[in-house]
């Protein structure tokens, strides 16, 4: 991943905004890695699902609250996605905010923006950055039946939390001298570092 006119830009902003330490604790985002670490309390209509594969596993109450809530036109998929930043440099990196896709079995549900500041420490150091994620299934596949709205939910995940089927790009934004520089492309993210 070379992108050197994003880099020359950096400079460019860096000699006339910032001082050299603020510049290469941004400009090192470019070199970190990033991951989906794991993905926490997935709940279809308030339930929770881990370990729910499909429809027959839910109690009779579980399913008349997933169909009332789909009478009244509104599934909601909630969960936590962490993601893991890892800084290879020998100095911080700082992450302004990075705008973010999230897909599940190849299906774009959503999007965001990330607003939160991040600094990974040095040396192979590590960040946890939790993103709360709630989507209305029944706006994201409109045309399905109940039973296929809520498997689409399920299985997001496999025994020690890590997605199965999510998948992640994100777009990392810098600050240089109060100036915000975006990275030029999205980094599709896997569950392993490097992937």
């Amino acid at each position: 991943m070379k992108y050197p006119r994003f880099i020359i830009l950096i400079l460019v902003f860096a000699v006339l905004n910032t001082s050299c330490k603020t510049l290469m604790s941004y400009v090192n985002v470019v070199k970190c890695d990033f991951r989906m670490e794991s993905l926490k309390n997935p709940r279809v209509a308030g339930i929770d699902v881990t370990r729910i594969k499909n429809f027959s596993d839910l109690s009779f109450m579980q399913a008349g609250k997933i169909t009332t809530s789909y009478l009244s036109g509104n599934i909601p998929l909630d969960f936590t996605i962490n993601l893991e930043g890892k800084n290879p440099n020998g100095t911080e990196a700082r992450m302004a905010q990075f705008d973010w896709i999230l897909k599940i079995d190849d299906i774009q549900i959503t999007t965001g923006t990330n607003e939160q500041e991040y600094a990974i420490p040095a040396n192979d150091g590590t960040v946890i950055i939790p993103l709360k994620i709630s989507v209305n299934l029944l706006d994201v596949l409109n045309n399905e039946a109940k039973d296929a709205l809520l498997n689409f939910g399920l299985n997001l995940a496999d025994a020690s939390g890590t997605p199965t089927r999510v998948s992640m790009q994100i777009k990392p934004t810098i600050n240089v001298g109060g100036v915000p520089i975006t990275y030029p492309g999205y980094i599709d993210l896997g569950t392993e570092f490097g992937g």
